[in-house]
């Protein structure tokens, strides 16, 4: 099960902010400070994926059995000045969770077209609707890009003139021209963490 989804900038201000599960409010603001720190220091070439700090992990002494839906994974991708971060239970893939990952990241650049951060600050119900057209509860329920793409635009969420209309490839915010320089495809660059 999927706990939640993070999207953070360099300088760690979520940009995105998605909890399936239910948790206090200052355990949400120190769980969302502590990931940013923990994933933004992690060394060029460190694995995509972690253990979740003890703030929400199961206690030492708990059986793992009875814990399968208790949050213990950090999975991540970082893509030019944008962090996008998935906590979920052991019992998800972190492979399956990369690709999750990627396949939101196109989506996104399908619908603003060389999607840059300024396009996710000021249409944040695009990120919500994009997230919600895969992620239902904590449950993954679409990867399929074309079926997420339709979705969203049948939604009506998308809007009719993207912040970055007007500008070229490396417009401000400037991740957008890199993942079709580095994947053949047309927005953000993986950076191989």
């Amino acid at each position: 099960m999927i706990n939640a989804f993070l999207v953070f900038n360099g300088q760690g201000q979520p940009r995105l902010t998605k909890f399936y599960t239910q948790l206090d409010t200052q355990i949400k603001q120190r769980l969302i400070s502590e990931i940013f720190t923990l994933v933004s220091n992690r060394p060029p070439g460190s694995c995509n994926f972690l253990p979740l700090p003890p703030l929400l992990a199961p206690p030492a002494n708990a059986d793992p059995q009875q814990h399968n839906d208790v949050p213990s994974l950090v999975t991540y991708r970082h893509y030019a000045t944008l962090y996008f971060i998935v906590i979920s239970t052991s019992t998800e893939s972190p492979l399956a969770l990369i690709d999750l990952i990627q396949v939101y990241v196109e989506a996104l650049d399908r619908l603003f077209e060389n999607v840059c951060e300024l396009d996710l600050i000021f249409n944040f119900e695009t990120l919500h609707a994009t997230l919600g057209e895969m992620i239902v509860g904590g449950v993954v329920v679409e990867t399929n890009l074309d079926r997420i793409v339709a979705g969203v635009k049948a939604q009506g969420t998308v809007a009719k003139r993207p912040v970055n209309e007007g500008r070229g490839s490396g417009g401000a915010g400037g991740f957008a021209s890199a993942v079709g320089a580095g994947l053949g495809m047309g927005g953000m660059v993986w950076h191989g963490r």
